[in-house]
């Protein structure tokens, strides 16, 4: 074999390169921030909203460099008040960090803070999610009556028919359906319950002390 099918083509070596630095990109690593209240509550609606993993989210917010470096440009050499912040580690991938990390050093931003500004660009989102909630629950409730409803039936359809019956066996299997159905629903409803209590000026109240 000659020595350059062994070692591949620079085609093929630079594709290798470029993979395997790509998959390195994607890496899971953790990452320390210390945010506000707010913010932590506002990652975890929208992951749980959306149903995207919270590693998801901050891939989206850190791989936008256009928006990234434009908070950047606002927040240059600022300082944040360390009082009523959070710590908080979050598993996100290697390139967001380095992205992250990349801007912050370049412009002299701190790194919480445009964590804090990124997810500021979510308020719009959690908006529309809060007033989804609200005619989810309403729909819900409707759900509710009808599924009672439907019971009835099944009961009226038990001591009108032989439970042997085709129909009644029938009816049974859908509202067993329904019934598992309905309890997922409700369990989805009950977890969004966290955007009733969300203060969007918590998000917004992003501490600042003095510039260097």
């Amino acid at each position: 074999m000659k020595q350059d099918e062994k070692k591949g083509t620079p085609n093929e070596a630079s594709l290798s390169r470029t993979f395997t630095s790509d998959l390195r990109g994607r890496q899971s690593v953790r990452a320390t921030f210390k945010l506000s209240e707010g913010c932590i509550e506002a990652i975890s609606i929208v992951a749980a909203h959306l149903g995207i993993k919270q590693k998801s989210l901050f891939d989206h917010l850190a791989e936008d460099a256009r928006s990234l470096r434009s908070i950047a440009r606002e927040i240059q050499d600022v300082k944040l008040e360390k009082q009523g912040r959070i710590q908080k580690t979050y598993v996100i991938s290697r390139r967001s960090l380095l992205s992250l990390e990349n801007v912050s050093k370049n412009f002299n931003a701190p790194r919480d803070a445009l964590v804090e500004f990124s997810v500021q660009r979510l308020l719009p989102i959690i908006a529309k999610e809060r007033k989804k909630h609200e005619k989810r629950k309403q729909m819900l409730k409707e759900i509710g009556d009808h599924f009672e409803e439907g019971g009835i039936l099944l009961n009226t359809l038990k001591e009108s028919l032989d439970i042997e019956d085709p129909i009644f066996q029938k009816f049974e299997s859908i509202m067993a359906v329904y019934e598992n159905a309905y309890h997922h629903m409700t369990s989805f409803v009950e977890k969004g319950k966290i955007i009733e209590e969300f203060q969007p000026d918590h998000l917004k109240s992003v501490w600042i002390i003095a510039r260097d």
